[in-house]
């Protein structure tokens, strides 16, 4: 469609990058694209959820969600986000929890300013608050985007003693919440021209932005720049984040599954992502700030949650961790292992990190309510078998006791100690010996 200036309107386009480069652009079609100004708004971490520019009610921002390999029809994201004032891009923050919008609504402090929405428990967005400043000014403020490390903004502004028109600016923000005075990321990235909607890779080593330079294609080009790493630039600085990824799927047949993924930080019992598996690949990706202890769940009906547990260290440079999960079935003889599970040393008290795991259990019997189920506890081979008989069936007595706790009937739980007579690893190794050191739940019955 051609507008009244002559100028056709915006449609959405897709390349996929291969080893030879990436692919010639083509037009992803309906429904994302319309007879109007399409766009690109934001994409969330997980690649899972697009957001995307309407002309509709003065410039709004849609949601679609990637099924399989086909992405739904938009929908407005949200009332409180879409106002009368224009909304222009978005960006999720890596933990899906915080949504940094663009907007000219009535509390800007310039024309457009940077806001940001919370969603709540219900998975609804919050009113967006205006950001502040050091970041907006009396100005524009254009193309948002915050690091996977949750604390670094990157946005385009016209403001703040600019090079020329557009320049890209960096703030940080402190433990106390504080946002740092604006950084100019300066020349060769910044010109006298313009440039806007920079983002980077978890990694840090590509980053890309638009530009409108006379050695371009057309009017707006998108421009790639890749940073030194720390082989070539010993000084480069850390990138504190690490990239988890993998695919669920279905432990018998090996098929993919769309399954929901919660990741938890344990120090706090606090689930800081959820988020799904893609239903056509069970492929999944997050990334995470470096320097925590994490819990992984992955549930979906009818099937037994799976739980992983690692750590961080906050000394690591970008790293990725796979983490490929294959679902069990609930049925007779179906055993997990429950790896977010821990226990004060040599003792049978739960620590505080160990609830959230033990709330999936809860969760599970009271959705099927003829489970009936064995928890066991195992050790390693250090020490006696009494000793270790009598900590094992300790262990696995305290979970029980927290399961009817939490209003699990008694006759559906019972508890065994099985020391060291059933080990998963060499006890040669403390790798080995901390494998064998767990919890298991087993399924007895199912009616």
């Amino acid at each position: 469609m051609i507008l009244d200036d002559g100028m056709y309107c915006e449609d959405i386009y897709e390349s996929t990058h291969t080893q030879s480069g990436w692919s010639k652009a083509r037009n992803i079609g309906s429904p994302l694209n319309t007879t109007l100004n399409d766009a690109v708004a934001g994409l969330s971490p997980d690649g899972q959820t697009m957001y995307v520019y309407m002309d509709t009610n003065g410039g709004d921002i849609y949601v679609s969600t990637l099924r399989g390999s086909k992405w739904q029809k938009p929908k407005n994201i949200s009332e409180k986000i879409n106002k009368e004032s224009h909304e222009a891009t978005v960006c999720l923050s890596s933990d899906n929890k915080t949504l940094y919008i663009i907007s000219n609504n009535s509390k800007s402090i310039g024309q457009h300013d940077i806001f940001y929405s919370i969603l709540d428990r219900n998975g609804n967005w919050s009113t967006p608050i205006n950001i502040g400043r050091p970041i907006n000014s009396e100005y524009e403020e254009r193309g948002v985007f915050i690091h996977p490390d949750g604390r670094t903004l990157y946005f385009s502004s016209n403001g703040h003693n600019t090079m020329g028109g557009y320049d890209i600016f960096k703030s940080v923000r402190d433990e106390n919440g504080n946002w740092s005075e604006p950084e100019n990321l300066g020349y060769p990235i910044n010109t006298p021209l313009d440039e806007t909607y920079f983002t980077i890779t978890a990694s840090g080593r590509n980053a890309y932005y638009t530009s409108a330079r006379p050695d371009g294609f057309g009017q707006w080009d998108i421009y790639e720049l890749k940073f030194p790493t720390k082989e070539n630039k010993p000084n480069a600085p850390k990138v504190l984040v690490t990239l988890v990824k993998g695919t669920i799927t279905d432990a018998d047949k090996n098929s993919p599954l769309e399954a929901n993924i919660e990741i938890t930080d344990n120090s706090k019992n606090e689930v800081i992502s959820t988020f799904k598996s893609n239903s056509s690949s069970g492929a999944y990706i997050v990334n995470l700030p470096s320097g925590k202890n994490y819990g992984l769940s992955v549930s979906k009906d009818g099937y037994l949650f799976h739980s992983e547990n690692f750590n961080l260290a906050d000394t690591a440079d970008f790293q990725e961790l796979v983490i490929d999960v294959q679902l069990k079935k609930i049925q007779v003889g179906t055993t997990i292992i429950l790896k977010n599970i821990f226990f004060d040393y040599n003792k049978s008290s739960l620590q505080p990190e160990s609830y959230a795991e033990l709330d999936r259990v809860a969760e599970i019997l009271k959705k099927q309510q003829n489970l009936k189920i064995e928890i066991s506890g195992h050790t390693d081979n250090q020490g006696s078998l009494k000793y270790n008989t009598d900590l094992s069936e300790s262990r696995a007595k305290t979970v029980v006791d927290y399961l009817i706790g939490k209003g699990i009937a008694e006759s559906r739980l019972t508890y065994k100690g099985y020391a060291y007579e059933k080990p998963i690893a060499t006890n040669d190794t403390e790798e080995g010996r901390s494998a064998n050191r767990r919890v298991e739940f087993k399924i007895l019955e199912t009616k």
